[in-house]
């Protein structure tokens, strides 16, 4: 396996737990690796949210310096999880896997500029809240012969695809951001890239496709 030298703890501390947050969603999570410098981009796609979360770590040198030239790669999140050693700032990379088909389809690199509108931090995570509360409420209201999954399903879709504000950023995106640990802090900033919406925050980003825009901007690598 190729060994990966992470920045210090903290990079290898912060990438477990994306990873593990991940594998909560879905156990047999896979995840694809970029490095390009002292840049390692992890991609993973939970199931719920229905977006694709990048966590950035930061490595202690340049990954070509005494490494393979190039690391993209498709591997198990769970795999890749087992190998990381905070105390040594380490991880290993995983044999690949066969990509589901999210892997193959990825933001564009570059070309993001700054959307106005999103609304303070403080505001974002009191919207989950409330859009939480709000499934509950109407679920549990529900006609124990009308709670079935399809109605939940109904429900959800109705409540996270509610755009923030006047951003296009659906509701679900902010959700996956705050599940995903990404939601901290009071620096969060909203980009965009032809077809694609990303919120960005210190501990990570969640990028999603913006409705009726098609494949525009899609970067397929």
């Amino acid at each position: 396996m190729t060994a990966l030298h992470l920045a210090d703890e903290g990079e290898a501390a912060g990438l477990a737990a994306f990873l593990s947050r991940l594998l909560h969603y879905d156990r047999s999570a896979a995840v694809r690796l970029q490095a390009a410098g002292t840049a390692l981009a992890v991609f993973g796609r939970p199931p719920s949210f229905e977006v694709l979360a990048i966590r950035a770590v930061r490595l202690a040198k340049p990954y070509e310096n005494g490494l393979d030239v190039t690391l993209d790669v498709t591997v198990s999140a769970g795999e890749l999880l087992e190998s990381v050693d905070e105390s040594a700032a380490t991880a290993a990379v995983p044999g690949a896997v066969t990509g589901p088909p999210w892997a193959g389809v990825l933001p564009p690199r570059g070309g993001w500029r700054a959307e106005p509108g999103l609304p303070a931090p403080q505001e974002l995570r009191g919207l989950v809240a409330v859009s939480v509360a709000e499934f509950r409420s109407r679920t549990e209201a529900l006609a124990p012969e009308r709670r079935t999954r399809a109605e939940l399903d109904r429900v959800g879709r109705e409540i996270w695809s509610r755009t923030v504000a006047e951003t296009g950023l659906p509701v679900r995106a902010v959700h996956a951001a705050q599940s995903l640990g990404f939601l901290r802090g009071a620096e969060q900033t909203l980009l965009s890239s032809g077809s694609w919406l990303r919120l960005r925050t210190p501990y990570g980003s969640v990028a999603v496709r913006r409705a009726g825009l098609g494949a525009l901007g899609l970067s397929v690598r």
